[in-house]
């Protein structure tokens, strides 16, 4: 598979994609839609959609265990007004893990915006 693409600044700009006829005959034939490019975007949009209830069942969790949102958990860390020593092991793991998961939450609702 071949993409051609021109990056100018911070934009990168595809301008054809070419793949191997099976590939092309297998991604239309999942989606079922006969057009590769919109058969494409609909993976893509797809598997956006799943990241995305991946991390909000992940963040969910956090929420349900802490009673409270990733900001506020944050800033009652940083306040030293936890509930539990907010450099316990527990604490520190259980921010870099929700972190992580809003962080990529965000980015992927980013994503879908600016492509979808």
């Amino acid at each position: 598979m071949g993409i051609a693409t021109k990056v100018e600044g911070n934009v990168r700009t595809v301008s054809a994609i070419s793949m191997p006829p099976r590939l092309g005959a297998l991604l239309t034939e999942l989606v079922e839609i006969p057009d590769i490019e919109m058969a494409l975007r609909q993976v893509l949009s797809e598997y956006l959609e799943l990241k995305g209830k991946a991390r909000e069942e992940h963040i969910a969790a956090f929420e349900a265990k802490w009673g409270m949102s990733f900001d506020e958990f944050s800033r009652k860390c940083a306040e030293g007004t936890l509930a539990e020593d907010a450099y316990s092991y527990e604490v520190e793991r259980d921010f870099w893990e929700w972190e992580q998961a809003v962080t990529l939450q965000n980015h992927y609702e980013s994503l879908g915006l600016q492509w979808m």
